[in-house]
């Protein structure tokens, strides 16, 4: 249950310019709707020169914990990620991932739980965090439909995505405009349901995020508070 709710915390490839990415950090409160557990995240991108930029993902509820990091950088107006690292603990077996995206060799080099991974790595490839980053500027370049190759494991997935519309959504930091969109899964193969909502005037923050496991049990986080650029996000 706690991994699940986790899971959803983590939530979270169009021509894009490197001048268009704007540093940011959000705080987020997280709600698993059926036993009061509660649990917080923190989301931040960073500027860290040359070209590069670091999106940092950190999460706790309870005894639990997650990390999640990804370095990229912006080449032909595309997203190029360097590298993943992902840490869990505190849920029983401990999970820590690690990919290395060689572009020299065309390959991504890593271990998954121990598991050394091996991948080709063609143009367009994604990593479980920088993919995020793509959708929210995809979103905000107003594509509907969004489709991911993205490193999952020692596999490569597929990851879909479409608008659903505008929404505004009440949050600790006042009425956020939003766009609203759904991941895309086959029901014969997942039950699950997950849906975020991107901040409109806010560079396309994520605001929130709910999760419907495919048991039922739902999860959602809630932006608490946030800058974009340096200016503190508000709503209307």
């Amino acid at each position: 249950m706690r991994r699940a709710l986790l899971f959803a915390l983590a939530l979270i490839s169009a021509p894009v310019f490197a001048d268009e990415i704007k540093p940011f950090t959000a705080s987020y409160t997280a709600d698993w709707k059926q036993l009061p557990v509660s649990g917080s995240a923190e989301r931040n991108l960073t500027d860290l020169g040359d070209g590069r930029w670091e999106l940092n993902f950190e999460a706790s509820m309870l005894v639990a914990s997650l990390t999640e990091t990804s370095t990229f950088r912006i080449e032909d107006n595309a997203f190029t990620p360097l590298n993943y690292k992902y840490e869990r603990g505190g849920l029983g077996k401990g999970k820590s991932v690690e990919q290395d995206f060689d572009w020299s060799a065309k390959q991504v080099i890593g271990n998954d739980r121990g598991t050394p991974v091996r991948i080709p790595l063609n143009r367009g490839l994604l990593d479980k965090s920088t993919y995020q980053m793509v959708l929210q500027h995809d979103v905000a370049a107003g594509k509907k439909s969004m489709s991911y190759q993205v490193v999952d494991g020692d596999d490569i997935e597929t990851y879909d995505f479409r608008v659903l519309g505008e929404e505004a959504v009440t949050t600790k930091v006042g009425l956020i405009d939003a766009i609203k969109v759904e991941r895309v899964r086959d029901p014969t193969q997942s039950k699950r349901k997950t849906t975020l909502w991107f901040a409109k005037n806010w560079d396309y923050l994520l605001v929130a995020l709910n999760q419907i496991e495919k048991d039922g049990k739902e999860y959602q986080i809630m932006l608490e508070e946030g800058t974009v650029n340096g200016k503190t996000v508000k709503g209307r």
